[in-house]
This record gives structure tokens, C-alpha cells and sequence, in this order.
């Protein structure tokens, strides 16, 4: 059985939805955890389990725990006897947005050698954005809307009724339906306060929507059961954030074998553009019967844990097949060869 450590915080527009994630994953994780918060400015600090609940954050309290340092193999404690690693075998990284889902923490954690569940740096990068998740999902042979990337001096050539959203944010921040002319300004100073780069498509009312959990162990997929979530014209912030700490259990999506064997499909092809040792949901829409990736969360809220029936047996099935990096061996012989030749003058 592995110890599992909870990375959360960051700098990052979804901080707080980070906290509730983390305060949830407690609850449904039934493993022992060591919480790492990371906080607005960057460091680190070891928090007890008495002490996760939201106040103990938002107050600052937490600047009284232990600050911790990150190196190779792990997290540490520093005192006045010397540095002691946290007793964790394998992380979860559950920084949503900037710093979690861009790749910043991967790259962290993959350059000091630690072991983690997550999407690695490559694939972090072309999920985050949703422009170069358009380009993914081209790679992967799955349809995605029709869509214009615009900058604030952009004309719009997307005839209305359209959805608006920020390039590089989740959790629908700054997303707009926008139906005319007259609502478009206020829009697009909503999604510009956001990123400076936005995604336009059309905005198909009533479209079907799916989600889809999972992840790759033991040499095959592990599915979460199909969600067809409740929303009004799109999942709001409000919907999207309750999805994952409410505890009402979720309803199966009730559609043909066909239409979910393509979803899984649709999934397996995505997941298998670089999401290795990544528990990801991919958020899809359904139109003439034929699938079509709108979203990939790679760090979903407390890891779509709702969608699974056993979400523990899932996360110990993964802390068990993550991907392993290559070791090099540097030994100097092409340093040492010249060196030598040059009679030790290089």
C-alpha cells in the first residue's frame, strides 16, 4: 500500500477550488495523507489533517506549520538536527489551473526524482491551453467544434449565437454565451481580465454533453462510469464546483452500447497522446451521434472521484503504474577521449 502526499494551492486563478479539492479528497481517499500546501507565493508547507478546512487558509494560519523544501526524492522538514524527507511514496497533484495543469509542478517534480500522479509537462502544456488541445485532438484523430483564437484588437467572424473562454483557465472562469452584438463588449471584457488570449466557437444550444474518467494501469483502462451532467446553456463555475463535493451519487448517463464505446474510444485515443500516470476527465459533446472532445481536465476536481464506484482501488492501481523515466549514464568518456588526447590541456 502506498503513502500518498496531496499537492495543492499555487498561484493560480482556481487556488481556492485547489483547497476544497484537497479538503474532499480527504474524505473520499481511504489511505492515510500528508497535505502539501502550496501557497500564493510559492512555498511550501506541511499541514495536519485536523487542520483542512478551508478557514485554516483563508485566515493565514497555515504560515505557523512547517515550511518545507523540495529536493531530489521528496519534500523535507528542516530543523536544527538536519532534513527529514516526508514518508510518501507517491504524490497527487491536485493544483488546479496555473502551476498544477500547466506543467510547472510536473516539471518540478520530474526533474527531483518524485513519484506522482498526474500529467507530465507535455501533455500538462497542450491540455492547459485550449487552443493546442484543439491541435491534440487533431494528433488523436477526434473532432472538436470549429474555432477562432482572438487577441483584444480581434474581429469575430463567428456568426452568434457563440461561447467565449479564456484560452488558458478552467473550471469555466471567465466562459460567456454570447447571443448578439449587444452582449459581445461585456463578454470579452469578462474572458480578456483573464488571459489575453481568447477561444471563440459556436454555441449549440441543447447540445448533448458526457463526461468520462480514467486512466491507463495494469496494461489496460480503468473507466469511470458516463456522466451526462446536468447544466443550463454550459457548466458554470458554480456547477462545476459542487460537482466534485457534492455527496449526492451520480447518475449513469443512459445511452446506447454504440454511443458508449464511442466515448471510450474517443477517451483512449486522447489519454494516449503523452496522459500517462494521469487520472484525467475528458468533458465531451455529442452531435448527429458523432463525439467530439470540448474539455480534457487533466487535474479533475478531487479526481473525478464521483464517477468511480471503488475511487480508492483506482488510485492505488495507478500509484502502482506510473510511468518511469529513462536513467542516463554519464560516465565522461568523451570528456575523458579528448582530454586525454589533447594531453589534458582542454
Amino acid at each position: 500500500m502506498e503513502n500518498f502526499g496531496v499537492i495543492f494551492g499555487a498561484r493560480s486563478f482556481e487556488h481556492e477550488i485547489s483547497i476544497v479539492s484537497a479538503i474532499v479528497l480527504k474524505n473520499v481517499l481511504k489511505r492515510e495523507l500528508t497535505f502539501v500546501f502550496c501557497d500564493k507565493n510559492r512555498e511550501f508547507y506541511l499541514i495536519e489533517n485536523k487542520n483542512m478546512r478551508a478557514n485554516f487558509f483563508s485566515s493565514g494560519e497555515y504560515k505557523k506549520c512547517k515550511k518545507l523544501i523540495l529536493q531530489n526524492g521528496g519534500f523535507y522538514t528542516h530543523s536544527l538536527f538536519g532534513v527529514k524527507k516526508l514518508d510518501v511514496d507517491v504524490y497527487v497533484n491536485l493544483i488546479h489551473g496555473m502551476d498544477g495543469e500547466d506543467g510547472k509542478i510536473a516539471a518540478l517534480l520530474d526533474f527531483f526524482e518524485i513519484s506522482y500522479i498526474g500529467p507530465r509537462l507535455e501533455a500538462s502544456v497542450m491540455s492547459f491551453n485550449k487552443i493546442l488541445t484543439k491541435l491534440l485532438a487533431k494528433k488523436a484523430d477526434v473532432k472538436t467544434l470549429e474555432y477562432e483564437s482572438i487577441k483584444r484588437e480581434s474581429h469575430i467572424k463567428t456568426p452568434f449565437p457563440i461561447i467565449i473562454k479564456p484560452a488558458r483557465l478552467g473550471s469555466s472562469i471567465g466562459i460567456s454565451v454570447v447571443k448578439d452584438e449587444n452582449e459581445l463588449e461585456y463578454a470579452l471584457d469578462v474572458a480578456f481580465e483573464f488571459d489575453d488570449e481568447l477561444v471563440v466557437e459556436p454555441f449549440i444550444a441543447g447540445v448533448k454533453e458526457y463526461n468520462l474518467a480514467g486512466c491507463y494501469v495494469d496494461g489496460g483502462f480503468e473507466f469511470s462510469m458516463i456522466e451526462e451532467p446536468a447544466k443550463k446553456d454550459f457548466l458554470s463555475y458554480e456547477q462545476k464546483y459542487l460537482s466534485f463535493s457534492n455527496e449526492t451519487k451520480v447518475k449513469k448517463a443512459e445511452i446506447s452500447i454504440e454511443l458508449e464505446r464511442k466515448l471510450k474510444e474517443a477517451f483512449v485515443k486522447i489519454y494516449n497522446c503523452g496522459f500517462e500516470g494521469a487520472l484525467i476527465r475528458c468533458d465531451f459533446f455529442v452531435i448527429d451521434e458523432e463525439v467530439y472532445i470540448n474539455e480534457i481536465n487533466p487535474n479533475p476536481g478531487s479526481l473525478a472521484n464521483y464517477l468511480f464506484d471503488d475511487f480508492t482501488a483506482v488510485m492505488d492501481s495507478l500509484a502502482n503504474s506510473l510511468p518511469r523515466e529513462k536513467k542516463i549514464n554519464i560516465d565522461y568518456k568523451f570528456i575523458n577521449s579528448i582530454t586525454h588526447s589533447k594531453g589534458g590541456k582542454i
